[in-house]
């Protein structure tokens, strides 16, 4: 008896079951996937990537389903996203470059024209010491880092509303993610110093940037700091954070981090600065996604910028001592804040049909590869002359 009454429970739980099965199958029969995340990653931001009708309009279709292997139609259509991405990147280095030079020739003409005594190295070394350099660059670097952030945007019908529509955010995250960075500094020092190491021993320097003599003024000091504590956080953080990682992010968020963080540390042209660029980038673009804005990443840059500038005069006015134990507990503060930051908040996953979409395809695309390749040879360049 005790028999048949199991042989009825399991054949009623096994009707249960088929009716379930299909009533699921009834329910998803005519369901498209979901538009805001197409590829159904439960690790990433959906409202970040916007909208992948606009890449696959099919997905408006009932039993729509999104083939493992991009078709030709799609894949021309997610290209054309990194190779937004690479123009602007590529131009972005060209004129930035090319107005500065052009800027100075011409300042040093003038000069040259109103004070004819002067030969051109003295005029040179004027501008260098002054305030000149420092706001021909600024302004160069402004002007770029805006006009094709926003360029980019447009191609890729990215609102800019987006750049500041923050998300649960507030003073506590701020604090926290600003230490966070500061460990993340103090670690990209150690790294840089031991790949400048290596370097040394084969006669090379990592370190390009030779800033001695350069804008020694009042004013020209006043310019710099403007510029690396305010200026260059806030139109950074719009062009790499505010339209690249959004362009990039299309398909593939996770791709999109190291993508952006790659390029942030190739646009400062040193190895030392990369290696902080690089990890930094990564942190800043996973602080954008989670909160829908480059508010964070503008206050975390301009933090880190701020720092990098006030420790040397810290060290200064209160010694070594009590400047290395500032910066030592600070930087243990950061580390424990990121462990418990990345226990409970995780850079996206990729899934099978994401990684189809990401660098295979951005490898494809000529601009991207352009935009890597010119900013790996200049770098390269600078090193070895």
């Amino acid at each position: 008896m005790n028999e048949e009454y199991y042989r009825a429970e399991i054949s009623l739980l096994n009707s249960e079951i088929y009716r379930l099965n299909r009533q699921i199958a009834e329910e998803h029969k005519n369901k498209s996937p979901d538009k805001m995340n197409p590829f159904d990653n439960p690790t990433e931001y959906p409202e970040f990537s916007g909208d992948y009708s606009d890449i696959m309009p099919e997905l408006d279709a009932p039993d729509c389903n999104i083939p493992l292997d991009p078709e030709l139609t799609e894949r021309r259509k997610i290209r054309r996203f990194y190779s937004i991405g690479g123009w602007c990147l590529l131009g972005q280095f060209l004129i930035s470059n090319l107005l500065t030079y052009v800027i100075i020739y011409v300042l040093r003409m003038i000069i040259s024209s109103i004070n004819t005594g002067a030969d051109i190295e003295t005029i040179f070394i004027y501008m260098e010491s002054s305030s000149i350099f420092a706001s021909i660059n600024m302004l160069a670097f402004m002007i770029t880092n805006i006009s094709f952030a926003f360029m980019g945007m447009r191609m890729a019908r990215i609102p800019k509303n987006q750049l500041v529509r923050t998300r649960n955010f507030g003073f506590g995250k701020a604090l926290q993610y600003c230490l966070i960075a500061f460990f993340l500094w103090e670690l990209s020092a150690i790294v840089a110093g031991a790949i400048d190491d290596i370097f040394v021993q084969y006669g090379y320097t990592t370190d390009v940037m030779d800033m001695d003599g350069i804008a020694v003024t009042g004013t020209g000091f006043a310019i710099m700091t403007v510029y690396t504590c305010i200026i260059a956080p806030i139109t950074e953080e719009i062009f790499f954070r505010g339209m690249l990682l959004r362009v990039f992010s299309r398909t593939n968020q996770r791709f999109a981090v190291f993508a952006t963080a790659f390029f942030f540390g190739l646009s400062h042209h040193n190895i030392p600065q990369f290696v902080l660029a690089f990890i930094m980038g990564i942190f800043l673009a996973h602080i954008t996604l989670k909160h829908n804005s480059i508010i964070p990443a503008v206050i975390v840059h301009a933090f880190t910028n701020t720092m990098s500038t006030l420790i040397p005069y810290i060290e200064e006015s209160t010694g070594y001592i009590f400047t290395s134990m500032l910066v030592l507990v600070m930087a243990l503060i950061g580390f424990f804040l990121l462990c418990i930051f990345r226990e409970n908040n995780k850079i996206p996953a990729t899934t099978p049909m994401q990684s189809r979409r990401g660098i295979v395809i951005a490898k494809s695309s000529v601009m991207f590869m352009i935009a890597v390749i010119v900013q790996i040879l200049y770098t390269i360049s600078l090193i070895i002359m």
